[in-house]
């Protein structure tokens, strides 16, 4: 049974999984709220595309330096994807809780070692299935810090509205006729947009004027075009709406 404080922190989370309906709403419940109840530094989310350990994959963190890439990492890791799976499975469908080490379901792999170098090597994972037992969904929460003793128990009851939550987060806004909107993408610049991908990644100004050899004042100067483009007050924000209006695609 989980304690009168976990009780309320799951009620708060599920009441506030309700509310998300865009990529921006989600980061900032499952970096927010969600990250207070079940402590994670990555989390990856996999839905699955076509064969049953075929998935597409994205990664969000507010401490690691590039969430993006870790969403990647796991992509590329077919090991790392099958490995929980199977675990999973062999577990009733109940929770995953391990390490990266030679016992893990994803030791050795390229995913494994991207969370060592960043040290959240305690995992927690759960999954949905579909009427085949097949899974629908995969959510793996990546942490620093030790797992909490009901950490698994939580994840058994949150990540059903996780994963309704994100795949919300997916739908697209359309326009007359049924065609995806890309008119959201002509109010930045190509260079504006290419800049905008680097701070998704999680690159300083520094590092964005080394990688395109322009100066860090003509990157800030960009920036803060793009911030007066999308209406928004900080980097975080310009992510979430470029994210949300399609202008940035995971």
């Amino acid at each position: 049974m989980l304690d009168t404080l976990r009780l309320e922190a799951l009620i708060a989370n599920i009441d506030a999984s309700l509310n998300v309906y865009t990529r921006p709403h989600f980061f900032m419940w499952s970096q927010g709220l969600l990250q207070n109840m079940i402590s994670h530094d990555v989390l990856i989310c996999a839905l699955r595309h076509g064969d049953p350990l075929s998935f597409r994959v994205d990664g969000f963190s507010t401490l690691a330096p590039d969430a993006a890439g870790f969403g990647e990492l796991f992509q590329r890791d077919a090991g790392a994807a099958q490995g929980l799976v199977k675990a999973w499975k062999q577990r009733r469908f109940r929770p995953v809780v391990c390490g990266t080490a030679a016992d893990s379901p994803i030791h050795g792999g390229v995913f494994a070692r991207g969370l060592e170098r960043v040290g959240a090597t305690r995992i927690v994972a759960h999954g949905v299935h579909d009427w085949a037992g097949d899974a629908a969904g995969l959510y793996v929460f990546a942490s620093a810090s030790a797992v909490a003793p009901d950490d698994g128990q939580l994840a058994q009851f949150v990540v059903p509205f996780l994963h309704a939550a994100w795949m919300r987060a997916q739908l697209q806004p359309v326009e007359e006729g049924g065609k995806p909107s890309g008119n959201s993408a002509r109010i930045l610049t190509v260079r504006e947009q290419e800049i905008l991908r680097w701070i998704y990644r999680g690159k300083s100004n520094f590092e964005v004027g080394a990688i395109l050899k322009i100066s860090p004042l003509t990157v800030k100067n960009h920036v803060q075009k793009i911030l007066r483009k999308l209406n928004v007050v900080n980097r975080t924000q310009a992510v979430g709406k470029a994210l949300d209006t399609r202008i940035l695609i995971p």
